[in-house]
């Protein structure tokens, strides 16, 4: 399956729960034929029953709906939140099922995508899981993230690999060939942006969206800001960045200051120094914990997606992000996020990194081997082939059942 930038596209900007939440939910209950969702979490709180009523609505009036949920982040969907979805005739896939016992011991792999076509026409992509801490009122712990809804014929594109990973992931005899790529649809055009939909998977397109995002910083002349929540790339893209700021571009990173995982910002901050000496500015944003996986390049490229920059979504996860080419768009994106460094965030300077000269140096040389040939490493460690499994109440209680009955052996 190809992927190739298309003229014609519109997008619009939604940031957090409070914006997105509204726009998807509306979109399916206006959906007349299909509704497709892949998201990582899913969880069974006000904003996953909000997603289950609609969903409901809609199939029972006769919408054809398919879900994809990860079993690692979205372990816990009880039997009577399945079964009304899959009674009304919602198709609940799993994203590499397995018992419930050890669920939450598969880290590695997982489907991280976040997308939603409606009816062929209208997509969103983005950052954003189905849970409350994406809204301001769930407290100091509601993430900031974005996501953005699409139209044009970069959605064929979204649509068209969706119902891709649906068979492919099907159980198949070991025999048989993946199926062919469904036809790409014909989209009506929608506005002046130029798009291109980038995932990552374990097979062909390994290093898609990291390729895309050091091209960009490659051919930047005026400025770079990256938002990030979980950054720890490999050395080559931090060579990118230090090369832009080194030529003049104003090169600003937005990391976690209030992390919702500590690790994260440990390991972030173990790149600091090389980074501000290269003249790369860093900004860690404060005010609750940052989840985004945005950024803007000079005055006409954009990336929203679910891609982090680290070493789960660089070499391991299951990705997607939309590249953008629109001035417009750009500078909405641009001036919300200079709003966040003006107003949220404190700025990292080289007098802040106080540590002994001799740990810096140790430190850097044992980083500058381990990050010189990652990711390339890390995506030769085994990778299974994604598999999807229908959910059911049955389904989920024969499992429990067997799980018991060894366990009474």
């Amino acid at each position: 399956m190809s992927q190739a930038w298309s003229s014609g596209n519109r997008f619009t900007l939604l940031e957090n729960g409070e914006q997105f939440f509204p726009r998807v939910f509306e979109a399916i209950s206006q959906a007349r034929h299909e509704v497709m969702i892949e998201t990582f979490i899913l969880y069974e709180d006000k904003v996953g029953r909000a997603l289950h009523e609609v969903l409901l609505v809609a199939a029972r009036r006769g919408v054809s709906i398919d879900v994809t949920v990860d079993a690692f982040g979205s372990p816990d969907l009880s039997e009577e939140f399945v079964g009304a979805l899959t009674s009304a005739g919602v198709r609940l896939h799993v994203f590499d099922p397995a018992r419930r016992l050890f669920r939450r011991f598969n880290y590695f792999r997982r489907m991280h995508r976040k997308l939603v076509v409606i009816d062929g026409r209208l997509a969103f992509i983005g950052g954003i899981n189905y849970s409350a801490d994406h809204l301001a009122d769930y407290g100091p712990e509601a993430k900031q993230d974005y996501a953005v809804e699409a139209e044009g014929p970069v959605v064929a594109d979204m649509h068209r690999f969706m119902r891709g990973a649906i068979e492919e992931g099907k159980p198949r005899p070991w025999y048989r060939r993946r199926p062919p790529a469904p036809p790409r649809a014909q989209v009506a055009p929608a506005g002046g942006a130029d798009a291109l939909f980038v995932w990552r998977d374990n097979r062909e397109r390994r290093n898609d969206i990291e390729r895309q995002y050091r091209l960009a910083i490659r051919l930047a002349r005026r400025r770079v800001i990256i938002a990030n929540a979980y950054f720890f790339p490999g050395y080559a893209f931090l060579r990118e960045l230090r090369k832009a700021a080194r030529r003049g571009v104003d090169v600003s990173l937005i990391l976690q200051g209030n992390p919702d995982m500590p690790i994260v910002q440990t390991a972030a901050a173990m790149l600091y120094h090389h980074l501000l000496h290269g003249g790369v500015r860093i900004y860690e944003y404060c005010e609750r914990p940052l989840h985004a996986k945005v950024a803007v390049v000079d005055d006409e490229w954009s990336t929203v997606g679910s891609s982090n920059l680290d070493p789960l979504s660089l070499s391991l996860n299951l990705e997607a992000n939309v590249m953008i080419r629109d001035r417009d768009f750009n500078r909405t994106l641009a001036a919300n996020l200079e709003n966040l460094i003006a107003h949220s965030c404190t700025q990292i300077r080289p007098h802040d990194l106080r540590e002994p000269k001799w740990w810096r140096k140790l430190r850097s040389f044992v980083l500058f081997h381990v990050l010189r040939k990652y990711p390339s490493w890390a995506g030769r460690l085994p990778a299974h082939a994604p598999r999807l499994a229908l959910l059911s109440p049955e389904a989920e209680q024969q499992a429990s059942d067997r799980l018991d009955e060894k366990a009474s052996l």
